[in-house]
């Protein structure tokens, strides 16, 4: 039987390998991956030309998905560099790579990807618009930002971000209503100053029609960008933010209708007390669509260590029901991550996924706790390195401080409540001082 997306596979009861794949990796019985594939409520992002990829589900009753945002840029246009950031990425457990170059040769760095790398391959192919025709933004037309969606697709993309919900409504919703950050989205900043310039309706909207077809015919899932996300924590859940909401609540009916994959993306920074009641209204306006948010950042105040702010707000998002999390480095805000900024970002994320996996009560996430805690208890010190989630820094944390005696640690010494309490249950008597 034929298909034409993931989406129309499972609507037609048909077991790609796709999906027997995520089964497997979810230890889910595919006949109840099935029906949530092809009511939308996860998404297999698989275009038919990247047949390298490992597939992976996103969806809030799965295990929490991560993305690495990579590229170059015009002060930093390093090929080399991006694609050691993306072999690390992988390594570390990265299910997801977003290509955000904004500098140089984009579709030899993108065309790479999608031919040797496993990941899922994101892009926004807004920016490359700008990179590819080389001419001022005013004059870039509404069918050459179609064709640049086009041309992503047929690159092997498996997953797009359209900033397509600032229409003039939105767009004028926006101007009323006054914000302290204005967009922060870049990419939701370029076609905003594009209709403002222009004075014509977003192309990606007036054309929406267009580019399900093209999705269709690559089985490209369409993440919907939100241009209207709050970049600091006073503009969180205004009614730029919550217009646009309901926009994309619409598209994604709309592209259900082709059966196209979709993901909405959300809010990037919002205080704790929000982020839960974020997620179920996405839940309801889009009808169960998987929420791939970024972060959300739950304070302003803390450039360099934006990973934590994210990861705090990251871990209560897919709590509450976010399925993706988009990773952020500690040079949020500041520059271009290094290598270094990239791993401290990735694990950051995945502890927030973990978190938020336990708390779903996804399968197997809690084992990896208590495993961890017997290694603990036993004083396993190579079972605890084999199972922490970056095995290379626990292991030279403790081989920089090495203790007395291999049974405790440096901090604690002969006082280690874990070995004083496992000798005393077995009936030894403990002296602590003169041992």
């Amino acid at each position: 039987m034929n298909y034409t997306t993931q989406m129309d596979a499972a609507r037609k009861g048909i077991r790609t390998k796709e999906l027997m794949a995520v089964a497997e990796k979810e230890q889910w019985d595919p006949e109840k991956l099935l029906p949530l594939v092809a009511e939308g409520k996860v998404a297999i992002p698989a275009n038919k030309h990247h047949t390298c990829l490992n597939p992976n589900g996103i969806g809030s009753m799965l295990k929490t998905k991560i993305n690495v945002n990579l590229g170059t840029s015009r002060d930093l246009n390093d090929l080399n560099l991006e694609l050691k950031k993306v072999q690390d990425a992988v390594s570390m457990g990265a299910e997801s790579i977003m290509d955000l170059s904004s500098f140089g040769d984009t579709r030899k760095f993108r065309r790479k990807l999608t031919e040797e790398c496993p990941a899922i391959i994101g892009t926004v192919p807004i920016y490359d618009a700008v990179v590819y025709y080389h001419k001022a933004l005013g004059e870039i037309t509404a069918q050459e930002w179609i064709d640049i969606v086009e041309m992503h697709a047929k690159d092997g993309v498996d997953f797009m971000t359209i900033h397509v919900g600032i229409n003039k409504q939105t767009a004028r919703r926006f101007k009323e209503a006054k914000r302290l950050t204005n967009i922060v989205s870049r990419g939701g900043s370029i076609i905003f100053a594009w209709m403002e310039m222009t004075g014509e309706e977003n192309p990606f909207y007036e054309h929406y029609d267009r580019i399900l077809e093209i999705c269709q015919e690559h089985d490209v899932t369409l993440s919907l960008g939100d241009a209207c996300r709050p970049g600091c924590i006073e503009d969180a859940s205004d009614i730029s933010q919550i217009e646009e909401l309901v926009t994309l609540g619409e598209l994604t009916r709309r592209a259900w209708e082709k059966n196209v994959q979709v993901i909405i993306e959300g809010p990037g920074h919002m205080p704790l007390d929000q982020i839960a009641a974020n997620m179920k209204i996405q839940e309801t306006i889009c009808k169960g669509a998987p929420f791939y948010v970024l972060g959300p950042l739950v304070t302003d105040i803390a450039p360099g260590y934006d990973h934590i702010t994210s990861a705090i707000g990251g871990a209560i998002a897919a709590a509450a029901g976010a399925a993706f999390l988009c990773y952020v480095t500690p040079a949020e805000h500041l520059r271009l991550p290094d290598g270094d900024d990239v791993k401290e970002g990735i694990i950051s994320a995945r502890i927030a996924a973990h978190a938020a996996d336990i708390a779903k009560g996804i399968k197997g996430a809690k084992e990896w706790d208590h495993q961890m805690s017997d290694a603990r208890k036993r004083l396993d010190w190579e079972t605890m390195f084999q199972l922490a989630i970056d095995p290379e820094k626990a292991r030279r944390y403790r081989e920089t401080s090495k203790p007395e005696k291999e049974d405790t640690c440096s901090m604690c010494g002969n006082f280690c409540a874990m070995k004083n309490m496992n000798r005393i249950l077995e009936g030894e008597k403990i002296t602590i001082f003169d041992e």
